[in-house]
């Protein structure tokens, strides 16, 4: 049972480590090549796991071995314009100007009631409202409307717009965030300031601050303190 134990924690570290090292991508946003890894290092991690007379080396050695495998293959398509057509596909064009491209549909083995439902989970019900629609190597597809059916934009009626930063988190949890405080350009005696203002003595009051694009700061109490001043602006 220990021993069990003992192998679980390892090739969890390891698994963990590896799907690290090999980068950040969203499940959704995986090349073939990068779930076909991601599927065979589950089943590599669970044959030790499960199976205590296999040894340890034997899950470890192939792990590494993917985790090398697709690193290369990574760098390859980065690289290279033609090692990433090979080793990821190309991305197909299903609409074209309003007209759907039967013989792409037919290559990629897509009925129409699967493409008609994907447009309508992406708010577009009339085909010729879209000027394309492409399929990428990652499974998504993308869908480019024709330019009087977009949004409108602020660019659109001239009108002047700031630039936007990053919301920053002050405090959560009762406890200064003080990389937050680095990247907003604050400093901890304006944030006490801040509270003070606020009626809050203590961080450890505050569940959750942070400071808005504008420079204001927003801030949640605990509900064992929301009697003394609640949610604030």
């Amino acid at each position: 049972m220990l021993i069990s134990f003992v192998r679980t924690l390892i090739l969890y570290g390891l698994v963990v480590l590896v799907t690290r090292v090999m980068g950040k991508r969203q499940i959704s946003q995986l090349q073939p090549f990068e779930l076909v890894v991601a599927i065979m290092l589950s089943e590599l991690a669970t044959i030790p796991m499960q199976n205590t007379s296999v040894p340890l080396v034997s899950g470890i050695i192939p792990i590494f071995t993917l985790m090398i495998i697709q690193i290369t293959f990574s760098y390859l398509s980065l690289k290279s314009e033609k090692a990433r057509k090979i080793i990821c596909g190309s991305p197909s064009i299903l609409i074209e100007n309003g007209k759907i491209v039967e013989e792409e549909l037919t290559k990629l083995r897509l009925s129409l009631s699967d493409l008609m439902e994907i447009l309508r989970i992406k708010d577009y019900y009339n085909i010729d409202d879209i000027e394309f629609a492409i399929l990428e190597t990652s499974g998504e597809i993308s869908v480019i409307p024709k330019a009087p059916k977009r949004p409108l934009t602020p660019e659109d009626l001239n009108l002047p717009t700031p630039n936007e930063g990053l919301p920053y988190a002050m405090i959560m949890d009762g406890k200064i965030d003080y990389e937050g405080l680095v990247k907003s350009n604050h400093s901890l005696a304006w944030l006490q300031k801040e509270l003070k203002k606020r009626g809050v003595k203590d961080p450890r009051e505050v569940f959750f601050a942070f400071v808005d694009t504008t420079g204001k700061l927003y801030l949640q109490l605990r509900n064992a303190d929301k009697e003394k001043g609640g949610t604030s602006k």
